[in-house]
């Protein structure tokens, strides 16, 4: 995973246990980054989701806080297994890239003002497919 975050010129945050927050100069590299990550977690037999947010941030030393992690945080938490979900913000700051979106509909997300547009990144480039159940 951090190969491939170093790759797209991110920078891991921290782990949490099964998960990772990192941050990207670009929401496209980050989303390009999501798919390679699940695409590699595949090829061995495992499957990931992840969920991905542009928004302000606040640092604390090698930490970073605010609105804009907890949204990426409770976004991940939606995605299904396999999946990559975005904000309507990092497609709307995407447009015109490779990267195509279909929309999975608005959701409440915990500790968040008001109702979020979720989409779930589509690319053929990246496309694998799942068994039931994975």
């Amino acid at each position: 995973m951090e190969r491939e975050i170093d790759r797209f010129r991110g920078t891991v945050v921290k782990t949490t246990g099964d998960g990772t927050l990192a941050t990207f100069d670009g929401p496209g590299r980050g989303v390009h980054c999501a798919l390679c990550i699940r695409d590699g977690a595949h090829s061995i037999g495992l499957a990931i989701r992840a969920g991905l947010h542009t928004g302000e941030v606040m640092m604390h030393g090698d930490d970073i806080t605010g609105l804009g992690v907890v949204i990426a945080k409770r976004i991940s938490d939606l995605a299904a297994s396999g999946e990559v979900v975005v904000s309507r913000t990092v497609r709307d700051l995407t447009v015109g890239s490779a990267l195509a979106y279909e929309e999975v509909g608005e959701h409440q997300l915990k500790g968040v003002p008001d109702k979020w547009t979720l989409l779930r990144v589509h690319d053929p480039a990246h496309a694998i497919d799942l068994e039931p159940g994975q």
